[in-house]
């Protein structure tokens, strides 16, 4: 449609604002709302990962890094920082594994347990859940519960995964007197690894056990 003057151009202007301005409008300001929040989110959340990656950081120097007593009380701190600020991170669960070692080393099985199933039930990928089974299951042995640690390895997994998982089995069959079966996991512990070069003891164990049968 033409218009004859710029007087019909611009009344033709104003009714098509006055009929639909306001939803125009409305959709603009939506349509940025949605752009800026996004953005703001964004950000946010790339905040919230640097800045749990600087704790994360710190928590593995004052524990790697300061074999003292300050240094792995400091650690903890830290852990349990990022656990209470960064729920639902992987940071969160890196840190409850580091908090269950700390706790093993200060002979706190029970505490230690609770972190390590917190970990295999909540962890963010299947090789993180295994990891943490694989510890769960040393510290029921500690705690003389060690067919309660078998019992963790029902999920399937591959390479050095089940090479560990396998050394795992045997110590724990091991602390039962089930040589046989020990000696059965220590064989696919060493099958499963890739370099046999990198896992000296497995074949130590294997030996130990062939002396005793003998």
């Amino acid at each position: 449609m033409s218009y004859q003057t710029e007087e019909e151009q611009v009344e033709r202007i104003k009714e098509v604002w006055h009929r639909h301005g306001v939803p125009v409008l409305t959709g603009i300001v939506l349509a940025l709302a949605g752009v800026f929040g996004w953005n703001g989110w964004s950000n946010y959340q790339e905040t919230k990962a640097a800045n749990a990656s600087a704790v994360y950081q710190s928590m593995l120097e004052s524990v790697l890094q300061d074999d003292s007593e300050a240094g792995r009380t400091r650690g903890a701190e830290l852990a349990e920082q990022l656990r209470s600020d960064y729920p639902g991170t992987r940071y969160a669960l890196f840190a409850a594994l580091m908090q269950a070692r700390l706790a093993v080393e200060a002979g706190d099985f029970d505490a230690a347990e609770t972190l390590l199933r917190d970990v295999a039930r909540n962890g963010k990928d299947a090789a993180l859940q295994e990891v943490a089974r694989q510890r769960l299951a040393r510290v029921l042995a500690q705690l003389e519960r060690a067919e309660e640690g078998l019992e963790l390895f029902s999920t399937p997994v591959t390479g050095e995964l089940l090479a560990s998982r396998e050394e795992v089995r045997g110590d724990l069959l091991l602390s039962l007197g089930r040589l046989s079966d020990a000696r059965q996991a220590y064989q696919a512990a060493l099958e499963a690894t890739v370099d046999q070069r990198a896992r000296p003891q497995l074949q130590l164990k294997l030996d130990d056990l062939a002396e005793e049968a003998s």
